[in-house]
């Protein structure tokens, strides 16, 4: 029988785990190609032969989504296997019409087929957005972890965006694994959390391979998700992370929704800074769409490294330096560092899109709807410049930088600055160290 012609539409995330645990091995399907969007210099090269089996020996080609249709007839591809998250419906939909119109099935792998088995407890934190607070809640599992005696590891969702066959199976337990591995910044916001508190995160590119060298040193697993994406792994527990600045999107965007219904627990974050009736429209949606989870408040207060850092804020002209993914295709209009900048009474929040350069202006084009926000992009060397040259070129007292990581390690910034944290913060009960507690009695 002819092999079914497959064409993976992904970020080079999700697209080369659905790959690896499903399409690598199975004589039924032929994988033609990748497509790549949402992070730039991932398109034009290969999913490299090493990590590909036995059926590809010259590797997988990776193209721009662009050329989406184009391949579906080249190849005439018969299915279109969908594989990134953090989208909204319409825009899957609106995917699905086009490739059912050129011919070719629309398709989405399901959880079950895509979970790997691990010999160790697994508890997954995921969310329903980008930015809902998925990295400071895992953090706080593994503290809760380590307080009852457990050898917590965490594994994180990939981004492997460098040479692949190195990156099959990556460890971080100190600061300078960060350079070993050569990170972008968007790595080092998830990894560094982690290790400057002590603890152990795997990630990279073969998702089996990674856990079973995890399990070697593990009492027990936390996958710390990345996007909205589903759980890698079959999760003892699934934790899901929910953000009522955004009331609804946990209804509307995939695959948010999914972690929505197969959670166990709903971390209900942020609630000291939104509004009453979003959190009331969460808090509902989460009662009407999984009446079983135990719903758990949390807010993420900020805080600033010293009392003295409020004299660069109070009065000033700021510009305030924010997560890149969480304000491109996460779509948040303000984190953390606007947040603190009218707590603190800056005043002025400069914006910096006239002041942008290189790919930096190119991000403000891709994703309009930014605002006065500069996003840290910083996929490789010259991105990094890129953002240090528009930090640099805008006219402002001071730089408040409310990234996961201190950009002052990795930029040189010409203008005073302030760092601005954020940590979960559970208020009432239960709380995650009652059900975490629990689910250990009862296993």
């Amino acid at each position: 029988m002819d092999k079914i012609k497959v064409l993976i539409m992904g970020a080079a995330g999700r697209d080369f785990h659905n790959f690896n645990v499903f399409y690598r091995n199975n004589p039924r399907y032929d994988v033609v190609a990748f497509t790549a969007t949402q992070i730039p210099y991932i398109d034009d090269r290969k999913y490299p032969a090493a990590l590909c089996g036995e059926f590809y020996p010259k590797g997988i080609p990776i193209h721009p989504e662009s050329e989406l249709f184009a391949l579906i007839k080249k190849h005439k591809v018969e299915e279109v296997v969908f594989s990134y998250s953090d989208v909204n419906f319409n825009y899957v939909m609106t995917k699905a019409a086009q490739v059912n119109a050129v011919g070719a099935s629309f398709k989405m792998l399901g959880a079950e087929e895509t979970m790997i088995k691990s010999a160790k407890p697994v508890i997954a934190v995921v969310a329903n957005r980008t930015g809902s607070g998925k990295s400071q809640t895992s953090r706080k599992v593994i503290e809760i972890l380590m307080s009852l005696g457990k050898k917590a590891v965490a594994i994180r969702h990939p981004m492997p965006y460098g040479d692949l066959v190195k990156q099959k199976v990556q460890r971080f337990a100190a600061i300078a694994d960060l350079k070993k591995h050569k990170c972008t910044i968007e790595e080092m916001e998830e990894y560094e959390p982690h290790v400057s508190r002590g603890n152990v995160i795997y990630a990279g590119v073969d998702y089996e391979a990674i856990v079973r060298e995890a399990e070697k040193e593990a009492d027990v697993i936390v996958w710390d998700g990345g996007n909205n994406d589903l759980p890698f792994y079959k999760a003892d527990m699934i934790i899901t992370v929910t953000d009522p600045h955004r009331p609804g999107h946990e209804l509307t965007y995939y695959p948010g929704l999914t972690n929505l219904l197969m959670a166990d627990v709903v971390v209900l974050n942020k609630i000291d800074s939104a509004i009453p009736e979003n959190i009331k429209t969460v808090r509902d949606n989460i009662i009407r769409n999984n009446p079983k989870a135990i719903i758990i408040e949390a807010a993420s207060p900020i805080s600033l490294d010293s009392p003295e850092d409020l004299k660069l804020i109070r009065g000033k002209r700021v510009l305030v330096v924010e997560d890149g993914p969480t304000l491109t295709h996460g779509e948040m209009k303000f984190g953390a560092g606007i947040i603190a900048a009218q707590k603190f009474g800056a005043k002025e929040i400069v914006d910096p899109r006239n002041y942008a350069v290189k790919s930096l202006e190119e991000t403000y084009r891709k994703y309009p709807n930014i605002g006065t926000l500069l996003p840290a992009m910083g996929y490789g060397d010259e991105q990094i410049k890129d953002l240090e040259t528009t930090i640099n070129r805008v006219p402002c007292d001071a730089v408040i930088i409310a990234t996961p990581i201190d950009l002052r390690r990795l930029v040189k910034i010409k203008k005073p600055t302030v760092r601005v944290s954020y940590n979960l913060q559970e208020i009432g009960k239960p709380d995650l160290t009652d059900v975490i507690t629990d689910f250990f009695k009862k296993k």
